[in-house]
């Protein structure tokens, strides 16, 4: 799946510099010192914003002194500070003062400063396409204070997209800045994109009389484009003709065009480091943001557990001072147990197709046409034919036919496939589709046609090379022409718009699945939005082979990536924000989980992007339905006190779990994994339901947010074989009984083993209040 991500996505590394400023020059050589970027947590922040920058600084210092063994001559320094949401601080540490100081009464964890990868307008009309015209006639003048926080590489300010025409003033709640650098000004700021920060390298050095504070240049100006596309599908002000050279024409716009927007640069084209995540949450925080949104995530492979993952702590306490984090869930599928991001208290995306596809035919020279998928800006003369050829059968000297065949660096024989169109297969995992595309087109090719099923769906950009995508039956075809033709020739057309596609909307075969690999407790993902070929504001490139001949840099691209669903949610979120200012994080995400699209537009089920039923583990409750999320009827909500206990469950210490407490807490004395089926979640997830045993009961309470005095009664649609039961099946709402509890029972006597799925639903009449579940028999 390697070569998938490298195409979906520019997944780029960190290594920060070393930090090690020396004291007065000595005479004696300074003992060299193997220092590595760490993260320290130190739990809540209970002071909030009466914290003292300076007080944090030094108590930071003398904490590190402590410990550390060090000589006069090498100074101890500090990267980043954090003391508004939560404590702590990121610094330059040996291995043996790390250890150290993991084992100080203050401190809950020390790690490795980790290293994050990026995730990466039909889209918004399409997602309205299942909401009632009721619901949508129901959202009138929504409030234009919702801000949202993009934690990313940055902003591209003179976009359209961020225009502020028609924009009130900026609220006065709002607490951020707008940071200055050589090539970005304050007034690159506005009424629609309200902050901007950059995280240069920060330290903060010990001579032993106190401390100093530098930073390194760095701008908030997005040089990589994925933050200015996130932020502009998040809340991206009205576009009229928009497009990426005349493709995905239409008006480009967030979720809520008048959203503000505060960008938060915690990426550059070198990577993103996890100290800098957590910095730029905390004063996401402090700023005033109602949404954070994070198309970053570790590698499914390398998952941290919740003390050691800078994005689950900072997540943690936004939920715990009223901000709600939204995730990117990854981009490993379609294997299970890869999806990321899964704490309960972040809001976790899976990525989905919308009803648009972007379409390259091959045209053969005995006039068979077959349908390609790609976004290439050719100009081959349609009318003409060019020579075709295998790059099996233009192996270059000594190359097995199969590196050949997949045109891996080195295997193609450049007198062979000059000015011919060239056939190359997916089925080597090292060479990625841009990897093969600069193969070709480095040995001269006219175009290449690649076969395979494993970007499905997936339009890959090969700029102004004219490149296109087949399936294997398109290829077998292809293939059988050439060896029946004795001059065999074709053509690559132009990329081409394609709307109305069916079925739509599918899970993206990128898009990671779960069930979640640190518990198998709480499902997720939790929703699914569009994620395939999304066109939205970028920074103008003028990189060679992407711009068509006698064009301008378009201002707008087409990416793909659970990246660019997370923004979907994001922007979701601030509709139902805009309305209901006093919503909790929680009931924000549960009215959008329990409205959730299980259909697609023709009728039926969801499904995958190998054409089967696709499940909650890939899709999460569904895809979002933003309008019909504004009046769900009942919520779930779940609490700090919720998550502390799922904490406490997963088998994290009192010391720890009430450090992390902004209020005194203490975990039950029954803490066991398999209770964290009982927090209060808008789905339900059993890890092991023992067929042999007694059925397993998990508790649910809801809180009517609709008419006052309602009724709503359940009905449970339960593959055959899972004995479902709820009780009570009938509950009712009066003046003053706004939460009502209630019992799920499962009984897999009859069940077959392995994850069933299945649904609860609780309706009104007017209402319908759906809540999916995983059980896994054994």
């Amino acid at each position: 799946m390697a070569s998938l991500l490298l195409l979906l996505e520019s997944f780029i590394f960190l290594s920060l510099p070393w930090l090690f400023i020396s004291s007065a020059t000595s005479s004696n050589p300074i003992p060299q010192v193997n220092l590595k970027p760490y993260v320290v947590y130190m739990g809540s922040s209970s002071n909030g914003d009466r914290e003292d920058v300076e007080a944090a600084e030094l108590s930071h210092l003398q904490l590190l002194s402590s410990i550390s063994s060090r000589q006069e001559s090498q100074q101890m320094s500090l990267l980043h500070h954090y003391f508004h949401a939560f404590r702590g601080f990121s610094a330059m540490l040996t291995e043996s003062e790390a250890s150290r100081l993991s084992g100080h009464d203050k401190v809950l964890s020390v790690f490795p400063d980790p290293v994050l990868q990026l995730h990466t307008t039909r889209s918004w009309d399409f997602l309205e396409v299942g909401s009632s015209e009721q619901a949508r006639s129901q959202y009138h003048h929504p409030s234009n204070d919702v801000i949202i926080g993009i934690i990313d590489t940055g902003i591209w300010p003179e976009s359209p997209s961020f225009s502020d025409e028609g924009v009130d003033e900026v609220p006065q709640r709002w607490k951020g800045t707008c940071m200055e650098a050589s090539d970005f000004k304050k007034s690159n700021c506005n009424r629609k994109l309200i902050g901007a920060r950059y995280y240069g390298i920060q330290s903060s050095i010990s001579n032993g009389t106190g401390a100093e504070s530098t930073k390194a240049s760095g701008s908030p100006r997005d040089s990589v484009g994925h933050g200015t596309h996130t932020a502009s599908t998040a809340g991206g002000s009205l576009v009229a003709n928009a497009s990426y050279y005349g493709l995905a024409k239409g008006t480009a716009r967030g979720g809520l065009p008048s959203t503000r927007i505060a960008s938060y640069k915690a990426c550059t084209e070198e990577g993103c480091s996890g100290s800098v995540i957590l910095k730029a949450m905390d004063d996401a925080i402090k700023d005033g943001v109602d949404i954070i949104s994070i198309s970053i995530g570790s590698s499914s492979i390398f998952q941290a557990d919740y003390l050691h993952d800078p994005i689950a702590i900072g997540a943690f306490h936004a939920e715990q001072m009223g901000v709600l984090v939204v995730c990117s869930g990854g981009n490993d599928g379609p294997d299970s147990y890869t999806v990321v991001n899964t704490a309960p208290w972040i809001f976790t995306a899976a990525a989905s197709s919308i009803d648009r596809d972007l379409q390259s035919a091959v045209v053969l020279g005995n006039g068979r046409t077959f349908k390609g998928s790609a976004i290439n800006l050719s100009n081959l003369t349609r009318s003409k034919k060019y020579p075709l050829v295998s790059a099996k059968n233009a192996a270059a000297n000594f190359t097995p036919a199969d590196e050949a065949r997949n045109c891996l660096p080195g295997s193609i024989d450049r007198t062979k496939v000059a000015g011919k169109i060239v056939i190359c297969i997916d089925t080597d995992p090292m060479g990625s589709t841009r990897i093969k595309t600069l193969v070709v087109e480095d040995a001269k090719a006219k175009g290449m046609i690649l076969i395979s099923e494993n970007q499905n769906g997936v339009p890959f950009d090969s700029g102004v090379f004219p490149f296109t995508q087949v399936d294997h039956v398109a290829g077998y075809k292809i293939l059988k022409y050439i060896s029946s033709a004795k001059y065999p020739t074709a053509n690559i057309l132009e990329t081409t718009t394609v709307s109305d596609q069916r079925p739509a909307p599918t899970v993206a075969s990128f898009s990671s699945r779960g069930p979640g690999d640190l518990t198998e407790n709480i499902l997720k993902p939790d929703i699914m939005a569009p994620g395939v070929a999304i066109l939205a504001a970028d920074i103008p490139k003028n990189d060679p082979g992407s711009v068509p001949f006698g064009k301008k840099p378009s201002k707008f691209s087409i990416k793909s990536g659970t990246s660019m669903a997370c923004p979907h949610v994001t922007g979701a979120a601030a509709i139902i924000k805009s309305v209901h200012r006093g919503w909790s994080s929680s009931m924000i995400k549960s009215a959008l989980m329990t409205t959730a699209t299980f259909v697609n537009n023709e009728g039926k089920p969801l499904k995958n992007s190998s054409r089967s039923l696709a499940s909650p583990h890939e899709t999460g409750a569904g895809e979002i339905s933003p309008y019909r999320a504004l009046h769900p009827g009942l919520v779930f909500e779940t609490t700090t006190k919720d998550y502390l206990m799922f904490l406490c469950y997963i088998g994290y210490s009192q010391k720890n779990v009430s450090s992390m407490a902004s209020f005194k807490f203490r975990c039950p004395e029954n803490s066991v994994g398999e209770l964290i089926s009982d927090v209060n979640y808008p789905s339900i997830s059993i890890s092991n339901l023992n067929r042999h045993g007694s059925a397993r009961v998990v508790a649910r309470t809801v809180t009517n947010v609709g008419p006052v005095n309602s009724t709503y009664v359940a009905s449970v649609d339960s593959p055959m074989g899972l004995t479902v039961k709820v009780n009570p099946s009938k509950i009712d709402f009066r003046q003053n009984a706004r939460r009502v509890s209630y019992n799920v029972s499962f009984d897999g006597k009859e069940a077959p083993g392995g994850y069933n799925f299945g649904s609860l639903t609780w309706s009104d009449g007017r209402h319908s209040v759906r809540t999916v579940f995983a059980v896994n028999v054994k």
